[in-house]
């Protein structure tokens, strides 16, 4: 992950943050004002500003990533970041692993791998695992899919790609058939398939965090018509997380 300080600052208009307006193949996206492409040297390079409030903002796809997750957990827990910013690219670091991950809803439940911790706790992951070499994304999620869980599927759409701890996550809607698989079958390196209520996932320890709670919005309200794009560093799972 890099992250360099330059003389880029976040901007507000009353409760609403100041974003440039940019486009890629995949369709809109934005950027804090002066961190975008054609803003380096002269700055000659004009682009629309849109002001964008806090509930439109956690679903805008906002670059780079690294800065966005800062700037959106400040904002929602009311301590919005003021003066020069840290641009913080994990896109633009090479991964040191790819992980595709199976998002599975079957009669209002997601299908998770529940692990659990000295004490009694328990954390959750959503299936899944690394990208092995010659195989696409597509490929990979299911085969992991089918490894964890016993399940077949048919891969969807992709919603959502998240950076963490140096890895590049990439999340697939997958309509899963069959029954989840004897455990003596199943590699889960010491995880459970479990079916978990999709309104009980804000609330639920679940990796990468900041997924958890847009499954179940997505889930109540359409999924998303470009994968979200999210930097997740959050390190406890205890805490909400709503942003």
């Amino acid at each position: 992950m890099t992250a360099e300080i330059r003389p880029v600052t976040v901007l507000f208009e009353a409760d609403k943050v100041i974003l440039e307006l940019h486009h890629d193949a995949e369709g809109a996206y934005h950027v804090f004002p002066g961190g975008g492409p054609g803003e380096g040297a002269g700055g000659s390079v004009r682009v629309p500003r849109v002001a964008l409030s806090l509930a439109d903002a956690l679903h805008a796809r906002i670059r780079p990533a690294g800065t966005a997750e800062t700037v959106l957990r400040a904002w929602a827990l009311g301590a919005v970041p003021q003066g020069p910013v840290a641009l913080v690219d994990p896109a633009a670091v090479e991964p040191v692993r790819v992980r595709a991950g199976a998002v599975v809803i079957r009669d209002g439940a997601v299908l998770l791998i529940r692990f659990t911790e000295e004490g009694g706790g328990s954390h959750y992951e959503i299936p899944g695992g690394g990208v092995e070499a010659g195989e696409t994304l597509e490929e990979a999620v299911l085969r992991e899919l089918g490894e964890e869980t016993g399940l077949a599927g048919t891969v969807g759409p992709e919603v959502a790609r998240v950076w963490k701890d140096g890895r590049h996550e990439h999340y697939f809607l997958v309509s899963a058939t069959g029954e989840v698989g004897p455990p003596e079958t199943l590699d889960n390196y010491g995880g459970a398939p479990v079916w978990v209520p999709v309104e009980r996932l804000p609330v639920t320890p679940l990796w990468p965090r900041r997924l958890s709670w847009r499954i179940e919005h997505w889930h109540r309200t359409g999924w998303p018509g470009r994968p979200a794009e999210l930097a997740d560093s959050i390190t406890e799972l205890g805490p909400p997380c709503m942003w």
